[in-house]
């Protein structure tokens, strides 16, 4: 018989709560290594600092899933036609249990996640309160927020019920959640952008494609994007922004639907999910300026022109990676595939071929290579998602598999309250004065 995933999880949290325990008391005090001051005003910066299972970003190759990359994933996980993009039900099953799931699992998974998927009107009356000239983030935060008067864990919670069992009403608020954020988001965007109607769940259709369908897209060519799109943007280790806001919140025993709606409003920071519309904007204003044929070294010239007026070039650098981001680079292989000849699309790979040189110029730059950004917003623009102020919407329904799937085992390992010490400057002067 199939197993299905809340049964496999089942079999799989004691064994793993007997792994930490043999962790904590057979090494709890080895030491990971040495904390600087410029790591305490830098942000944290190359700190160890959390236990993140669902993934692993490595410097030079990127993000491992439960230690597959990208293409491994590509590779491995059920896709809903013979080579096709794989399915977003099943990197979450993967990102859940490290296994990864046959098609029938994952049909199984789509099924429950449809279950699921329904929207309580008071949600869209939520979002409607707000003017439609509020920004989409905005208004998905409040339609997340809307959705937390359903949340299972907090009504367990409030009855009283045993630590051991905190990851049960987790895994319900969690799946419920993921399967209703592209009904949410969708919303927002026919509501701000189009018509305001809504359009339907397609129950014949899998995650990533019926968001799409939602949002009023049904180009085959679409709906594989955006099952692309939502498994690589899943999650990306817990330290960025919206991971450990995620983390941090929960870690107080919030529900999944505070703890979601803190890390999307994360995610909106221009540091974060907001750089993918930055860069379709700059793009965008490259051609405005310069027309659709630009030469390579005009293209110089409108980079070193936007580095000498102060800006960054948007999509390029990134916090921890220092080779290509592989996650560019499979959009970049859908792009070779699906729309070679697009105007925007060359001029992305013009850019690929002009951008890193004079970053390494400049010097400063420890990552000159281009980074999740600085495609997927050329790829949306072709099939007609052209409205940039949407992007980190999308960023975020995909950032739900990932940063629910870590709550759930937050949970079932009982993982602590997060409280990191902080220090005064005068603090740090003083403890360096002595230090000498």
């Amino acid at each position: 018989m199939m197993q299905d995933l809340r049964s496999q999880l089942e079999e799989m949290i004691p064994e793993q709560q007997e792994r930490l325990k043999k962790l904590k008391s057979e090494h709890g005090k080895v030491q990971l290594g040495n904390i600087t001051v410029d790591m305490v005003i830098g942000g944290m910066r190359g700190m160890t600092g959390l236990l993140w299972e669902t993934s692993l970003l490595d410097p030079d190759e990127g993000i491992r899933f439960r230690g597959l990359s990208i293409p491994e994933c590509q590779k491995v996980l059920p896709a809903a036609k013979p080579g096709g993009e794989p399915l977003p039900e099943g990197l979450l099953w993967l990102l859940l249990t490290g296994k990864v799931p046959s098609k029938e699992q994952v049909d199984s998974l789509s099924n429950d996640l449809q279950n699921r998927a329904s929207i309580p009107d008071y949600v869209y009356k939520a979002i409607n309160a707000l003017p439609v000239t509020a920004h989409p983030m905005t208004q998905f935060t409040t339609g997340v927020m809307a959705l937390q008067v359903q949340s299972e864990f907090q009504k367990a919670y409030d009855k009283g019920i045993s630590k051991s069992k905190y990851w049960e009403p987790t895994y319900e608020d969690s799946l419920n959640l993921i399967a209703k954020v592209p009904a949410v988001a969708s919303y927002v965007y026919r509501r701000v952008f189009k018509d305001g109607k809504i359009i339907p769940v397609d129950e014949s259709l899998d995650y990533g494609a019926n968001f799409s369908h939602m949002l009023g897209f049904d180009d085959p060519k679409m709906l594989e994007l955006m099952r692309l799109y939502v498994t690589i943007h899943s999650d990306h280790e817990g330290g960025n922004v919206s991971a450990h806001t995620g983390h941090l919140v929960a870690s107080a025993l919030s529900d999944p639907y505070l703890s979601f709606a803190a890390a999307l409003n994360g995610l909106a920071g221009p540091l974060h999910g907001l750089a993918n519309q930055e860069v379709l904007l700059w793009i965008k204003s490259i051609v405005d300026e310069c027309g659709e044929n630009i030469t390579t070294e005009q293209l110089k010239d409108y980079v070193w022109k936007t580095l000498k007026s102060g800006k960054v070039v948007p999509g390029f650098g990134h916090g921890v990676l220092r080779k290509t981001d592989p996650r560019y680079t499979c959009q970049r292989e859908f792009a070779l595939k699906h729309l070679p000849e697009d105007p925007l699309f060359q001029l992305v790979s013009k850019l690929y071929e002009v951008v890193p040189p004079i970053l390494l110029e400049l010097g400063k730059v420890k990552n000159p290579w281009p980074n999740v950004d600085a495609h997927s917003g050329v790829l949306l623009n072709y099939f007609g998602l052209t409205e940039a102020r949407y992007f980190t919407v999308l960023f975020g329904v995909s950032r739900s598999i990932g940063i629910c799937s870590q709550l759930i085992w937050d949970r079932a390992l009982g993982l602590a309250l997060e409280r990191p010490k902080s220090v005064t400057m005068e603090w740090l002067e003083n403890y360096c004065k002595n230090a000498k």
